[in-house]
């Protein structure tokens, strides 16, 4: 797995070295015992140990065995799923096609209530009309999925927005001003799509916020990134997914957000904003 930057994730990994390094101390096993039980070289257990190298399902399962507590495999394999479940390479998340990531996040978006995004190169997808989100994904399943799933991961999208008008949910998004004029759609569904940001703006329970160019900035623009109550951050990296759950991590983020919100322009400066690109496209 690449190692990802997030302190989150690295902690994780750490923890579970820890926990392996602690069942070998009590089971009374040095490095080269446990290698020659596992039927391993002494310098994987020395990289696992310290966390350099992650171990797979199975290798823990030897480790386990190796150490006389075979009942504890099953737990530490879960802890090992949890540590990849916070980095997840596109490639991985995206194997089996678009349709099924976009799915497997809807449990997540009916259990929230409040939502803060950020984006600084697209409109997120809660926002997107089906025109403009076929053209983004098309892009996407272009550059790196090799199954060609785009229509059914369209629908599997377009599901996910019944949650704006839904229960008692609250929704904050923040985007830069350049997103109204990238071209990730053909001029007509451009021009749709940002109509349709006007409509969705004037929701009781969403504000929209849109950061303009010309300012002074308290905060450069950064990488793509939701907040789902106070509990999970996701952030769109060029490689990967990240998730992040530390209390510490998620107030950074929301941080963050804070000082992007005081930058953006919202009402009517910010349907001026759109109308303005609205206008660029004739």
């Amino acid at each position: 797995m690449p190692q990802s930057h997030s302190s989150s994730a690295q902690r994780a990994r750490r923890e579970l070295a820890y926990r392996l390094r602690e069942l070998a101390e009590d089971a009374g096993l040095d490095g080269k015992d446990l290698a020659a039980l596992c039927g391993w070289h002494p310098s994987k257990v020395s990289r696992i140990s310290t966390a350099k190298t992650q171990p797979s399902a199975e290798d823990i399962r030897a480790w386990c065995r190796a150490c006389g507590v075979e009942d504890q495999a099953a737990d530490l394999v879960a802890s090992l799923r949890a540590v990849e479940g916070t980095w997840l390479t596109w490639r991985r998340l995206e194997r089996a096609g678009l349709r099924r990531s976009q799915e497997e996040r809807l449990p997540l978006y009916l259990r929230t209530t409040r939502f803060r995004a950020y984006s600084s190169w697209a409109l997120p997808g809660l926002l997107q009309t089906c025109q403009y989100t076929e053209d983004v994904l098309r892009n996407i399943q272009q550059q790196r999925v090799p199954l060609d799933d785009v229509p059914n991961a369209v629908a599997a999208r377009m599901e996910r927005r019944h949650v704006l008008r839904e229960g008692q949910r609250r929704f904050a998004f923040l985007i830069e001003e350049p997103v109204l004029r990238n071209t990730l759609s053909t001029g007509e569904a451009q021009k749709e799509q940002l109509e349709h940001l006007l409509a969705v703006s004037g929701l009781p329970n969403l504000s929209l916020g849109v950061i303009p160019v010309a300012q002074q900035r308290r905060q450069l623009p950064t990488e793509n990134f939701w907040i789902y109550d106070s509990a999970q951050v996701n952030v769109e990296l060029v490689s990967g997914y990240l998730t992040l759950t530390q209390p510490s991590e998620v107030r950074a983020y929301a941080d963050t957000f804070a000082t992007l919100a005081g930058m953006a322009v919202y009402g009517e400066r910010a349907r001026g904003l759109i109308m303005s690109a609205m206008e660029r496209l004739r």
